[in-house]
């Protein structure tokens, strides 16, 4: 449970990386009209939760999706020296196995950072507009986004997704440079940059939460029970 000054009513989300469940309540509620509002929707949420992915640690081993492929993890003991991606193996060089998690997700992140910026060039230039920033973080609720001022935001996740579907998301933030909504003009442009928008769309709705569930923050052995 967590308060907010900006909520005027209960609200409950489900994560979408597996994470349980948040209730957001307006200041000055009660706790037990919180709880009330909880059971009288507790069959709606056990189904949620129940359709959750399992988290999965990431560490050697482990079989992680990457480009819409598959890669499996190989910790190469080393004090130093470049991941590298061979034959659907990535070989992380680290001293202590502990640090195979976070070397793997600065991978990630340097191969969606790359990704990013040559479709967003590409997009950019196709409609005659450029961002004034491009950052990537991981956010849970959302793949994108656009502010009004051209600060365009990914999430480094979209990495592991297939290629068409990170275009899809990065064509549809640059539309939002030109239409700050999602009106009828907006899809129109996003059709124009990614005809195939709705299947690619659709593919995060079905299968974006198993980006989510893999954990780069623990090794085997901090693992929580």
């Amino acid at each position: 449970m967590r308060r907010s000054s900006r909520a005027r009513r209960f609200i409950l989300r489900v994560s979408h990386a597996g994470f349980g469940a948040t209730l957001t309540l307006p200041e000055g509620s009660h706790r037990n009209a919180a709880e009330d509002f909880v059971r009288s929707n507790e069959v709606w949420l056990r189904e949620k939760l129940s359709g959750q992915a399992d988290r999965a640690i990431v560490e050697p081993g482990t079989s992680l999706p990457f480009r819409g492929s598959h890669v499996a993890i190989r910790h190469v003991p080393a004090p130093r020296g470049a991941v590298v991606l061979s034959d659907g193996v990535l070989e992380v060089p680290a001293s202590q196995v502990d640090a195979v998690p976070k070397r793997t997700e600065v991978f990630f992140r340097e191969a969606a950072r790359q990704e990013v910026a040559d479709r967003v060039r590409h997009h950019g230039s196709t409609l005659g507009r450029e961002p004034s920033r491009i950052a990537l973080r991981d956010p849970r609720s959302r793949w994108g986004s656009c502010t009004t001022d051209g600060r365009l935001m990914f999430s480094w996740r979209l990495i592991m997704a297939p290629p068409d579907v990170l275009d899809y998301v990065v064509a549809h933030e640059v539309a939002h440079l030109r239409e700050m909504n999602h009106s009828h003009r907006f899809w129109a442009i996003v059709a124009d940059l990614c005809p195939d928008y709705e299947t690619h769309r659709r593919w995060l709705r079905e299968n974006g939460s198993q980006l989510h569930r893999y954990d780069f923050t623990h090794s085997g052995k901090n693992r929580r029970t």
